[in-house]
């Protein structure tokens, strides 16, 4: 009856065990061939002194099934003590010793039998009976917590999904709920069900419509409903419950009985709600940045000159590219100025302010105005013009620190000098006789960096034929490479297109083709 999985105790047939009181074991067998359910032949293991030691299956029906699972005929020869050790002593032994000496039936209350043994389900239930026959007990049990195990598992499916099945019968006018179905409603389970009269009363008026037409569909014409609607809880809260349900017609097809469940949503629409609330916020979010970045553009048009143009400045001509990271969002930092001043000279301006957005925008644009201002009106030497520039930044009130590149150099046509001073900005590129050379870079740190800047400028002569370019990090940055191997590519570009008329293009197709950019691109293409 109760056998563990480690424990299978036979023993090779004694004397007189063919036999019980006369009655050869095969004929029982033979009998509880024909019986249902789980009975068993118990046959006593005595002591020399004819105590009985432990009892012994001799035989059992084909149903019979212990706790261990094994069923029929495996239980045979099992003994019971060495397989089933803590039923020893216990109300259900002792019920077998009488009911084998005294000849009366026992039948106690249920067993609790406790499994030792990891695998095999702890505590058990059963109820048994022992009746004597041909000195030995016929058992038979039946097991309880089956049942009761699967009534367990209902109760906390129906916990974890808050939902609890209700059943009406609508002939006899009967409400059945289950626990859980009063946790749903918030109700004491001392009032029993709620009717379906006093539904309406607990939902919103709002609600009560569209529920009174899934009733009608339900109760009038049968048919299946899976409605949701809102309820007032006990607390004041309101609380959104869902019925799912079918009814059950008779042989006119008119609803007898109705079976469901209702099911507490409040927690998934909770969710449900924050997240429409965040999709919102999103939403929010993305057209606010679209308008910025619409914003962005449009001032970057209007304060930048056109992204590609040729420009005739003096005895140079200028070729200007601007490319920005994403095509049609043209709202960087990067920015350029090329412009004749009154006493002649060419004003030649490249700067990279870090970041994108409107942000960025104004910076460049305060930057590129108060430069020229500088030139135009006071003649200022451009390692002048980077320091009023940095002092400028430093104090100018702003949301977060900005830092930005930059060179400014002015070209005397007289003289054919151009004189160039840097704030932490790439070299310029000089191609003179088909050779490229990186221009020795003059001391100069970033603009925004600090309050005690030093900055230096050098002079270069152009010749005829000469090829300057000025350029933002843009244009050398690789991702997964080195800034020196962005600068030998752009030396080796220059040379090999040299003699194109077109040098600028080339360039920016061999560096930057039609793949990703990672960064805006400005490059001024000087030449005599």
């Amino acid at each position: 009856m109760f056998t563990s999985s480690r424990y299978l105790s036979r023993r090779p047939p004694r004397e007189g065990d063919g036999e019980a009181g006369g009655l050869p074991v095969p004929a029982v067998q033979e009998v509880l061939d024909a019986l249902p359910g789980s009975v068993i032949f118990l046959l006593p293991v005595r002591t020399a002194g004819g105590e009985v030691a432990d009892f012994r299956i001799a035989a059992a029906s084909p149903d019979a099934v212990d706790i261990g699972g094994r069923r029929g005929r495996h239980l045979i020869g099992v003994s019971v003590l060495e397989t089933y050790p803590t039923v020893a002593g216990s109300e259900l032994w002792h019920g077998y010793l009488k009911a084998l000496t005294t000849g009366d039936r026992y039948e106690g209350e249920s067993f609790e039998y406790e499994e030792v043994l990891a695998g095999i389900p702890r505590l058990s239930r059963f109820a048994v009976r022992a009746a004597p026959c041909q000195q030995g007990l016929i058992v038979s049990w039946v097991r309880l917590d089956s049942g009761e195990r699967e009534r367990r598992r209902l109760t906390v499916m129906q916990r974890l999904g808050n939902m609890g099945w209700a059943d009406w019968d609508l002939v006899h006018d009967v409400i059945t709920w289950s626990d859980q179905v009063y946790a749903v409603f918030g109700r004491d389970r001392s009032l029993g069900p709620m009717t379906l009269e006093e539904l309406p009363t607990h939902v919103l008026a709002e609600d009560l419509p569209a529920l009174g037409e899934t009733v009608q569909h339900l109760l009038a014409d049968g048919e299946p409903v899976d409605h949701t609607f809102r309820i007032t809880s006990p607390d004041g809260g309101v609380r959104h419950v869902r019925i799912v349900a079918e009814a059950e017609t008779d042989a006119r097809g008119q609803p007898v009985e109705v079976h469901g469940f209702f099911q507490d949503l409040t927690a998934a629409k909770s969710a449900e709600q924050r997240l429409l609330e965040r999709e919102r916020t999103v939403l929010a979010q993305r057209t606010l940045l679209a308008s910025e970045r619409r914003l962005a553009a449009r001032l970057q048009h209007a304060l930048l000159p056109l992204s590609q143009q040729s420009l005739r400045l003096a005895d140079l001509t200028v070729d200007v590219a601007y490319r920005p990271q994403q095509e049609g969002l043209e709202v960087g930092g990067d920015w350029y100025s090329a412009v004749e001043l009154p006493d002649g000279s060419v004003l030649l301006v490249i700067g990279d302010v870090a970041g994108h957005g409107l942000d960025a925008v104004a910076t460049m644009a305060q930057l590129r105005f108060s430069a020229k201002g500088m030139a135009i009106t006071a003649g200022i030497p451009p390692e002048t013009i980077l320091a009023q520039l940095n002092t400028l930044l430093l104090h100018t009130t702003q949301r977060v620190l900005t830092t930005a590149t930059m060179i400014v150099a002015r070209y005397d046509p007289a003289t054919s000098e151009l004189t160039w001073a840097r704030a932490g900005h790439p070299a310029p590129l000089l191609l003179r006789g088909g050779r490229a050379r990186y221009l020795p870079l003059p001391p100069g740190i970033l603009l925004g960096a600090t309050d005690a800047p030093r900055y230096e400028s050098a002079s270069l002569r152009l010749l005829p034929g000469d090829h300057l370019l000025l350029y933002t990090d843009g244009l050398i940055e690789e991702r997964g490479r080195t800034i020196d191997h962005g600068l030998a590519r752009l030396a080796a570009a220059a040379e090999a297109r040299a003699d194109d008329a077109r040098i600028l293009d080339g360039i920016l197709d061999t560096l930057v083709g039609s793949g990703g950019r990672h960064d805006d691109i400005c490059v001024l293409h000087v030449r005599r």
